[in-house]
């Protein structure tokens, strides 16, 4: 919140919120980090439950847009984040598994708010 308010009075004009989450994970038989570089970026949908929270916590404190991103793979998944109050969501691990998971979104998201008789998201 405090950092999303000092961002929102320095002018920015949305907030994308999260990237990845620093985590590691250790070679039992080496005894040591199996990475590399000992730490990496813990993204898709093991993030979405903290993404969802980040999301509804800034967009009580600020009035600039918010882009929600973390685990989103699904139209489900997209209503989740507009509903914790993102006006638009990104999506990023999914695009490995399916390069056409941003169309599939946008066509269950129509579907859904046709069958909700939704005209306008706000």
């Amino acid at each position: 919140g405090i950092i999303a308010q000092a961002v929102e009075e320095a002018g920015a004009e949305a907030i994308t919120l999260i990237n990845t989450l620093a985590g590691m994970a250790i070679d039992l038989k080496k005894r040591r980090p199996l990475l590399g570089n000992r730490m990496g970026g813990l993204s898709g949908p093991a993030v979405k439950p903290i993404a969802l929270r980040q999301v509804w916590q800034v967009y009580e404190t600020v009035k600039i847009p918010l882009i929600g991103m973390g685990g989103i793979s699904s139209p489900q998944d997209a209503l989740e984040f507009m509903m914790a109050g993102a006006s638009a969501v990104g999506v990023g691990t999914a695009l490995f598994h399916n390069p056409f998971t941003p169309l599939n979104i946008i066509d269950g998201l129509c579907s859904y708010l046709d069958q909700e008789k939704i005209d306008r998201i706000e």
